[in-house]
C-alpha cells in the first residue's frame, strides 16, 4: 500500500517546506484542492521540480471541462488528477482522454456520492487509475461519520481504491487490511510538530 500526503497549505514555499520534510517517507504527494486554488498550478510545477521520483497528485476535483482542466494539470507537471465522482460520464471521459495524451492517470474523488461502491464500479469501468474513498472536512465533523464506513464502501466496490478522511496512526492499519491501494494522510503529518517524524510513522505501520 502507497502513503499519500495531502497538503492542505495555502502557499507554494509551505508546501515545499512540507513536501521535503516528509519526501522520505511517502510515496504521492498532493497538493490539496486549496493550495491549487491559493497558489495556483504553478505550484504543481515546483512540487514536481523539487521531487521528481515522486508521484505528484493534483487534487483539482474537476466537476465540468475534464480534458481541458486535467490537460493544464498534466501539462504543468501533474501524474495524477482528480475529477468529482458527481460529474457526468462525459466530463470523466474527456479527462481521462486527457491523461492517456500525457501518458497519465485520472483518480475520481467520490466525495459527497451517496452509493460509493456502484460509481466506483462505473468510473472505473470508464478507464479511471483508481477511486478514492473520501471523506471530507465537513463530513468528519458531522455528527454520526464513522471511518469504517469507508472502509466497507471501498472493498464493496471491488476496484482498486484509496481512502482519504482522518486517517492517522491508529487508522492506518485497517485501511491496508481494507485492501486499499493508497492511504492518504493530511492533517496527521501537515499538523504534527515533526513532520518528518510523522510521515516515518505512518510508514512503519504499513506492513
Amino acid at each position: 500500500m502507497k502513503l499519500q500526503f495531502a497538503m492542505d497549505t495555502l502557499t507554494t514555499e509551505a508546501a515545499l517546506e512540507l513536501a521535503a520534510a516528509a519526501a522520505p517517507h511517502v510515496d504521492i504527494l498532493e497538493l490539496g484542492t486549496p493550495l491549487i486554488k491559493s497558489a495556483g498550478l504553478s505550484a504543481v510545477t515546483a512540487i514536481k521540480a523539487a521531487h521528481p521520483d515522486k508521484i505528484v497528485f493534483a487534487d483539482l476535483k474537476t466537476m465540468d471541462a475534464g480534458e481541458l482542466e486535467a490537460d493544464i494539470a498534466f501539462t504543468a507537471g501533474a501524474d495524477l488528477v482528480t475529477v468529482l465522482g458527481t460529474a457526468g460520464d462525459s466530463t470523466i471521459v474527456g479527462a481521462i482522454k486527457a491523461a492517456k495524451k500525457h501518458g497519465k492517470g485520472i483518480v475520481v474523488d467520490l466525495i459527497g456520492v451517496a452509493n460509493k461502491s456502484e460509481r466506483a464500479q462505473q468510473v472505473v469501468a470508464l478507464g479511471a487509475e483508481f477511486v478514492e474513498m473520501h471523506a471530507g472536512l465537513d463530513e468528519q465533523a458531522e455528527e454520526g461519520f464513522t471511518f469504517s464506513t469507508l472502509l466497507d464502501d471501498g472493498k464493496a466496490s471491488g476496484v482498486p481504491f484509496s481512502v482519504a478522511g482522518g486517517i492517522n496512526a491508529s487508522t492506518i492499519a485497517s485501511v491496508q487490511q481494507s485492501g486499499a491501494q493508497v492511504a492518504v494522510a493530511g492533517g496527521a503529518i501537515y499538523g504534527a510538530p515533526d513532520v518528518g517524524a510523522a510521515a516515518a510513522e505512518l510508514r512503519a505501520a504499513i506492513v
